[in-house]
């Protein structure tokens, strides 16, 4: 009877659910900087295989014209300080987020997405300009690789600022939980990963260009 009862248990124990982590902790520690670090990789392949496509083409401008007659310094210029300018507050919303201040996070990442916005006009204002004077993507292959290049660091911040703006009003709600400092953290990563990536656009693409 009791080698029944014996049996029966362990059947029971065989088919009860396994835990592998605890109810409260449901992620592994260092999992999502882990995943968001290989997604982040797999951005760099493509970045990096657009840099490859506007080396190939940068300069085969089909008798139309050339970077160093369409590009505005000046203008680039300030549209990087920009850029910088918003990694640097973003840098100022995560020492007051390391402090508990949900006040302060939340201005420092206002002024974040401020400047990102000013960064989206002016490159707005810069692809209305170029098409204006009949510098389409369909112009040159040059053009093609520039809008395309450019055009993919511009969307991509567009997402940031849609993210930013979603992860302010959770913590307005919730405050400084885990959750929204695990998320605090990965759109750190990707907000530094859009300036290193405007940096060498910048290099590659204007400076090299007017040369």
């Amino acid at each position: 009877m009791s080698n029944m009862n014996n049996s029966h248990g362990a059947a029971a124990g065989a088919l009860s659910p396994r835990e592998y982590h605890l109810a409260h902790e449901p992620h592994p520690e260092n999992g999502t900087a882990l995943g968001f670090w290989l997604y982040l990789m797999s951005d760099c392949l493509i970045f990096a295989a657009l840099f490859a496509t506007y080396g190939v083409l940068g300069r085969s401008y089909a008798a139309g014209p050339t970077g160093a007659e369409l590009f505005d310094l000046t203008l680039v210029a300030i549209n990087t300080a920009f850029l910088l300018l918003s990694s640097i507050t973003f840098g100022f919303a995560m020492l007051r987020k390391q402090l508990g201040d949900v006040k302060g996070t939340l201005i420092w990442l206002a002024v974040t997405g401020l400047f990102g916005l000013c960064f989206l006009a002016l490159e707005l204002y810069e692809f209305y300009h170029l098409i204006h004077q009949g510098a389409t993507p369909q112009r040159s292959a040059f053009l093609s690789a520039f809008f395309t290049l450019v055009g993919t660091h511009g969307l991509h911040v567009t997402f940031g600022l849609v993210w930013l703006v979603v992860l302010m009003m959770q913590i307005k709600k919730h405050g400084l939980t885990p959750a929204n400092n695990r998320r605090l953290m990965c759109l750190s990563m990707f907000w530094h990963f859009l300036d290193v990536i405007w940096i060498g656009v910048f290099t590659f693409v204007y400076l090299m260009g007017v040369l």
